[in-house]
C-alpha cells in the first residue's frame, strides 16, 4: 500500500485534474475520506455558456451581403461560440471545487462523443452531461439520446418509417450501452424502426414525430412488441451487459487499462443493482483498497486536456489570451467539443508520438516564457471541422497565450518542501540530479524542469 501522500496525489489525479496549488499545504495531513468528500462536493448547478451573440452583426449590414458572405459570417459566430464553450469547460476543470463532477463530465464527454457545427446544440449537450455526470446513468442516457446534438450527429433526424436509418440505433448499442457481441444486426434494424420519428424542432427541442414513427411490431433483444425509442432504451438498461460495459470503460479510464475482471464483475453487479447510480459506483472505486495498489498508481498517460489542466491547477496563472490555448489542444490532438469520431478520443500510448511528446515536454517552458512555440497544427479537416480556410492564421501572437505566472507564491508554497514529492506520481525512476543540473537551484526552475520530465506525463 502506498504512503498517504502518494495515495492522496493518486486520488486527486484520478478523481480530478491533479493537485491544486491551494491543496499543497495540507495534502500530507488529509485522510482519503476527507479528500474524497472534498472531491465529491456538489454545489448548485451552473451552466457553461457563451457570450458571443447570435446577432452581433447588424441586420442592415447583413442585408448588403451575399448568401456566401452571410454563411461565412455565421460560421465565424458559431466558431467563436464553440471556442467559448471549450475554454469555459476547461476553466471548470481547472478552477471548480467540484472536481469529481467535472472529471466525470470529461469522461462522459468522450463516451457520448458528438461533433457538430452548432454551438447551441453543443452547449445543450455539454450541460446535460455535466448536470447528470454523477447522477443516474438512465437519466443521462435518455437525455443524451434525446438531445438535438446527438440526434443530428447520428442522423436520427432522417430516421423515418419505411426508410429507417440505422446509425443512431447502432451507436447507442455499440458505443453508449452494451458494446459489441451483445446484440445482433437484426436488433439494430428493429431498434432503428423503434427510433423512427425521434427528432427535434427548429428550436432544438426533442420531438417525437408520430407521423414518421413505425408503429409495427418489433422484436428486440428477445422481446416483441410495438416498441418506441423509450422502450428500446429501457430494454437495453435491463441488460446486465450494459452495466458491465459501462463499468469496464470507467475502470479503464479511472483505474487501469488492464482490467481486473473479478473487480469489474463485482463493481458492475453493484452498479446494476443500484439502478445505475453513478456516484455510488465512483465512491466504491475510490474507497477501495485495491484502487491504491502500486500497480494502479502512475500507470496512465495523461490525456492532453488532463496535462494542460493539471499544469494550470498547480501554477497560478494570469492568461491574457486564453483563446490561444485552443491551439495547444489542436497540436496535442484533443480539442474539447471535437472528438475524432463517435467512438471518442483514444487513450494510453496513442497520445504519444514523436511530435506530440516533444511539445508535451516543452509546454512548461513555453508557458513560462523560456522558449517559443515552434510547432504548427496539422492542417486537417478532421480537427478543424472543415473550416481551416476560416481559421485565424497561426501567427506568432496567436500562438502565445501571454501567460504570467506568480512564481513568488510558488516559492512560498514550496519553501522547505521537495517539489518532486508533489508534482510526480512515481519518483522511483526520476533522476533528480539531472533535473537540478538544468536549473539554477530555484523552486521556479525545479518546477519547470520537473514538469518537463517523462515522469510528469504519467498519473
Amino acid at each position: 500500500m502506498a504512503d498517504s501522500l502518494l495515495r492522496n496525489k493518486h486520488l486527486l489525479w484520478r478523481a480530478g485534474f491533479g493537485t491544486g496549488i491551494n491543496q499543497i499545504s495540507d495534502l500530507k495531513n488529509k485522510s482519503i475520506k476527507m479528500l474524497a468528500d472534498d472531491l465529491f462536493q456538489e454545489e448548485s448547478f451552473t451552466e457553461i455558456n457563451y457570450h458571443t451573440s447570435d446577432t452581433f452583426i447588424q441586420e442592415d449590414m447583413m442585408n448588403n451581403k451575399t448568401p456566401a458572405e452571410k454563411r461565412k459570417e455565421m460560421q465565424q459566430i458559431i466558431r467563436l461560440q464553440n471556442n467559448e464553450l471549450n475554454l469555459n469547460f476547461l476553466d471548470k476543470m481547472i478552477n471548480s471545487k467540484e472536481q469529481m463532477k467535472e472529471k466525470m463530465s470529461f469522461f462522459w464527454h468522450g463516451h457520448f462523443a458528438s461533433r457538430i457545427n452548432n454551438s447551441k446544440f453543443n452547449k445543450q449537450l455539454l450541460n446535460t452531461i455535466r448536470k447528470n455526470a454523477l447522477g443516474n446513468f438512465k437519466d443521462l442516457l435518455f437525455e443524451v439520446s434525446q438531445s438535438p446534438a446527438m440526434l443530428n450527429f447520428l442522423n436520427n433526424q432522417q430516421n423515418k418509417k419505411g426508410h429507417p436509418n440505422e446509425n443512431f440505433a447502432r451507436e447507442v448499442m455499440e458505443l453508449f450501452t452494451m458494446g459489441r457481441g451483445n446484440y445482433t444486426e437484426k436488433d439494430i434494424r428493429e431498434g432503428a424502426r423503434a427510433f423512427t420519428g425521434w427528432g427535434y424542432d427548429k428550436e432544438g427541442n426533442f420531438k417525437e414525430r408520430k407521423n414518421l414513427h413505425d408503429e409495427g411490431t418489433k422484436t428486440f433483444l428477445g422481446k416483441t412488441g410495438n416498441f418506441t425509442g423509450t422502450d428500446i432504451l429501457n430494454i437495453i438498461l435491463e441488460q446486465k451487459a450494459t452495466a458491465k460495459f459501462i463499468t469496464t470503460k470507467i475502470y479503464k479510464f479511472f483505474v487501469n487499462e488492464n482490467v481486473d475482471s473479478h473487480i469489474v464483475d463485482q463493481l458492475s453487479n453493484n452498479f446494476y443493482n443500484s439502478g445505475y447510480n453513478i456516484k455510488k459506483l465512483m465512491t466504491e472505486i475510490f474507497s477501495s483498497s485495491w484502487f491504491y495498489a502500486q500497480k494502479n498508481i502512475g500507470n496512465r498517460i495523461k490525456s492532453p486536456i488532463e496535462l494542460m489542466a493539471g499544469i494550470m491547477r498547480m501554477l497560478p496563472m494570469n492568461i491574457q489570451n486564453p483563446e490561444n490555448l485552443i491551439v495547444y489542444q489542436k497540436l496535442l490532438g484533443q480539442m474539447l467539443l471535437y472528438p475524432p469520431n463517435v467512438a471518442g478520443w483514444p487513450s494510453g500510448r496513442s497520445w504519444i508520438d514523436s511530435s506530440t511528446l516533444m511539445l508535451r515536454l516543452q509546454i512548461p517552458q513555453i508557458w513560462s516564457g523560456l522558449r517559443p512555440l515552434e510547432y504548427s497544427p496539422r492542417q486537417d479537416d478532421d480537427i478543424d471541422m472543415g473550416m481551416k480556410s476560416r481559421e485565424t492564421p497561426l501567427n506568432k501572437s496567436f500562438k502565445n497565450p501571454n501567460i504570467t505566472i506568480d512564481w513568488n507564491r510558488l516559492e512560498k508554497v514550496f519553501a522547505n518542501k521537495n517539489c518532486e514529492d508533489y508534482l510526480i506520481q512515481n519518483t522511483k525512476t526520476l533522476d533528480m540530479d539531472s533535473v537540478k543540473n538544468f536549473s539554477d537551484k530555484s523552486i521556479k526552475m525545479n518546477i519547470i524542469n520537473l514538469m518537463s520530465t517523462p515522469e510528469y506525463q504519467l498519473c
